[in-house]
């Protein structure tokens, strides 16, 4: 993939004027009047950062400092940050255009849901848009539902689908649900990978299965070779509908466009946000089969969202489809990961003491250490050495390295070369209070000047 000629070029340094002061007013502002324990926990990882420039796979702190995102907003810039032709295209929607009118019927919306036809899957040919990954996971539970007219929803332990109602109800981390209980009844979690689990369960008053072919938040767990086969299966037993959460795994994120691709296996219904909008608006996309739009027919009006699927967010989100398709981003992807996972496993065998695996797809890639403080005290160490990575909410010994689909080799070399780094910090002893072994500090400089 030729990032100059057709995503670029990206700046590796940008020229600007490093702010320490502004870094802090913001910090004590969003303590303020936003979250102080978050920037408690994310001082305490070395990640206060707080964002300044942005361009592919690099983002600026406004202290002057430059890392390599490797959190991605989990997964959500996989066609870089600030790509010139998602920002062009941007400019031409908002010289032209603005949220439209949600009631009424939309050029943008039909042409960006006849392209999501198109790069799907299977049969799956309809679509409701959203602002966000849990507005689009509670229209897809909302429509198994009602299409269905039967109540369970089956999830999986550590499975994640957001924050909101039904969303919520399908975690599968008690954390997030149990300041809110009792939350909507009939959702049931299974363990992820156990189909006999799930067969114990599913039945005629099974409305859906909703799985993540990869757990992101669950600590990257890939499905079993045959799980979503034996899943697919097994709901058609009994009628039941298939979800797919492809949120944080499609558009490309595992070498293929949509994870269920390694596995052959269609859902009902898939669900798609993050990068959608590429990295510019807020964008998200139930996409179901035309048996189950049936439904929506005499109740044309039962799920509306103001902002969701707007006329600006659309327009970026076609363009976003094309530079994966024109730009071959899911064949650089999985090429990428090759190399990714090359360097991760020769660290593996050298450092035994503190990497327990290696797993993931393409360029969704997981690190386990051998205990859960591993996770926090790398994401202190390797922000030292210029990356930004940040271990699983659910599993906090899984390191996510999850960078923006256009990294490049050279990136790639410094990913590794950080985590060496950071691993050497370990065994030294060092901390937060002690002096690592890092890297001088790149220069700030406009490369058009070079």
């Amino acid at each position: 993939m030729d990032n100059a000629s057709v995503n670029g070029p990206w700046a590796s340094e940008i020229d600007f004027l490093p702010d320490p002061a502004a870094k802090q007013k913001a910090l004590d502002e969003f303590a303020t009047y936003l979250n102080p324990q978050k920037v408690r926990v994310m001082r305490s990882a070395g990640l206060d950062i707080i964002e300044a420039e942005r361009s592919g796979p690099w983002v600026w702190d406004l202290d002057g400092r430059r890392f390599l995102d490797c959190f991605t907003s989990a997964g959500s810039f996989n066609v870089g940050r600030r790509n010139p032709r998602i920002v062009a295209a941007a400019h031409r929607a908002i010289d032209h255009l603005d949220n439209g009118n949600f009631l009424l019927c939309s050029r943008q919306k039909a042409q960006l849901a006849a392209r999501l036809a198109e790069v799907t899957p299977g049969n799956l040919s309809c679509t409701m848009f959203g602002t966000g990954g849990g507005e689009a996971i509670d229209f897809a539970i909302k429509l198994a539902r009602g299409a269905t007219r039967r109540p369970k929803i089956i999830s999986t332990i550590n499975g994640y689908h957001g924050h909101t109602g039904f969303a919520l109800s399908a975690a599968g981390r008690g954390a997030f649900r149990e300041p809110f209980e009792p939350l909507m009844s009939e959702f049931i979690q299974v363990p992820f990978g156990d189909v006999a689990a799930m067969r114990a369960v599913l039945d005629e008053q099974t409305a859906a299965v909703l799985l993540e072919p990869v757990q992101g938040e669950g600590g990257i767990v890939v499905a079993p070779p045959d799980y979503l086969a034996n899943v697919r299966e097994a709901c058609d037993r009994v009628g039941a509908l298939l979800i797919l959460d492809e949120i944080q795994t499609g558009l490309g994120r595992t070498g293929r466009w949509w994870a269920s691709e390694h596995y052959g296996v269609v859902p009902d219904i898939m669900t798609i946000a993050k990068s959608l909008g590429g990295s510019m608006v807020p964008i998200s996309a139930t996409v179901f089969t035309e048996e189950l739009r049936e439904f929506l027919i005499p109740n044309p009006f039962i799920h509306l969202s103001t902002f969701g699927g707007s006329d600006v967010a659309c327009a970026v989100a076609l363009e976003v489809l094309d530079v994966i398709e024109e730009t071959g981003l899911v064949e650089h992807a999985a090429a990428m990961g090759e190399l990714l996972f090359e360097g991760l496993h020769v660290l593996a065998k050298e450092y035994p003491e503190y990497i327990a695996d290696v797993r993931g797809l393409g360029l969704m890639v997981g690190v386990e250490y051998v205990e859960d403080s591993l996770g926090p005290r790398m994401s202190y160490h390797l922000s030292q050495h210029g990356v930004l990575a940040i271990y699983s909410g659910n599993q906090p010994a899984v390191m996510r390295l999850m960078p923006a689909l256009v990294i490049e080799e050279p990136e790639v070399e410094f990913l590794l070369d950080a985590m060496k780094l950071a691993l050497n910090d370990l065994r030294a002893g060092a901390g937060p209070n002690e002096t690592p072994t890092r890297a001088p500090r790149r220069p700030v400089r406009d490369p058009a000047k070079q």
